[in-house]
């Protein structure tokens, strides 16, 4: 007696096309043909691949390997080293760069790209944290995007979801408790300005004065992350700031040649001496959004101030800060007064 058949065949009347039935799930899949013999073909191919799927996965190396000799060694860490390449920004390049030293990659490194199989990507996400999580995913999509991979390790559905923590800007009083202990004039002066702009820090390390419009007191700069335009008008406090730093060249020439991870170190150095906890320099990016959001400073301007990407911008205006509405009849005596005043 011939061994059952997973998939059987039939034709709908309307339309004339083939289709397969699932004995295990049920399930009618079209075959997207009329021609009997295609869909015979089709048929026999689908109930192979269930009677033995790990001779077809061999089979499937086979002509991988037939195109790329490379296929059946290439590892994991050859495809960091490739991905390292691929990346536009030197900042982006020294993320993933730190990234995939996280210890949690140890078990993958070496082996085979072509023999991966789902638990060795959840040895991974089990030995490291949510940025583990969010870094596999884009080395796996970088592996499927150079078709190094025949098919996902882990669908869609397999990931574990990524939950970061609830990020906050620093607040007023800590900045200031900050700034009020620094005795570096360079580092006071950088966290004085990470105040009123919000810079990422490694935009603001490498701020030169050749990016400032003094007669229009103007800063404009291209983001390392993403090279989007950023452009703010500053006020008298920022003036004043200007004031203390070189006139040409790098503002922060001693800040700038700190990787960004030394630099968030050494701030993380001097939170303890106030006792200040979970806040990053990053920090002062969100504290900017979320302040500008409470006085109501519109989100387009804001887009423009810290990149239209801003991550940042976003999430302080989807949920985040507090807006302080006046009443309607504040407004309305307001604009009487103002209409009276155009008048008189």
């Amino acid at each position: 007696m011939g061994m059952k058949q997973r998939f059987r065949l039939y034709r709908r009347s309307h339309g004339k096309r083939f289709y397969v039935h699932d004995s295990v799930t049920g399930k009618q899949e079209s075959l997207g043909t009329t021609d009997r013999k295609e869909a015979m073909r089709l048929l026999h191919a689908k109930n192979e691949a269930a009677h033995q799927p790990l001779i077809n996965v061999q089979i499937a190396r086979a002509y991988l390997a037939a195109s790329d000799v490379q296929v059946s060694t290439r590892t994991w860490s050859a495809a960091m080293t490739e991905m390292l390449k691929a990346r536009p920004g030197e900042s982006t390049r020294q993320r993933y760069e730190r990234a995939f030293k996280d210890k949690a990659f140890d078990s993958l490194r070496s082996w085979p790209i072509l023999q991966t199989r789902p638990e060795h990507f959840m040895r991974v996400l089990e030995a490291g944290r949510v940025s583990t999580n969010n870094n596999l995913r884009r080395l796996h999509n970088f592996a499927l995007a150079m078709t190094w991979l025949p098919w996902p390790v882990l669908t869609k559905q397999q990931w574990p979801a990524i939950r970061y923590r609830d990020k906050r800007g620093i607040t007023r009083e800590e900045h200031q408790t900050i700034v009020a202990t620094e005795k570096n004039p360079e580092w006071k002066a950088f966290l004085e300005l990470a105040w009123h702009l919000g810079a990422a820090q490694g935009d603001l390390a490498a701020l030169r004065a050749e990016d400032i419009d003094i007669a229009y007191r103007v800063i404009s700069f291209s983001r390392q992350k993403t090279r989007s335009l950023t452009v703010q008008r500053y006020g008298d406090e920022v003036a004043g700031i200007l004031r203390q730093l070189p006139a040409s060249g790098l503002l922060f020439p001693r800040l700038a040649k700190h990787a960004s991870g030394n630099r968030a170190a050494r701030f993380a150095k001097r939170l303890k001496r106030p006792g200040i906890v979970g806040v990053s320099l990053h920090s002062y990016r969100y504290a900017w959004a979320e302040r500008a959001k409470t006085a109501g400073y519109p989100e387009r301007y804001a887009q423009e101030a810290l990149g239209h990407k801003s991550k940042a911008v976003h999430r302080a205006y989807a949920r985040r800060a507090r807006v302080e509405l006046p009443p309607l009849e504040e407004y309305e005596k307001r604009r009487a007064a103002e209409k009276s005043t155009a008048f008189s």
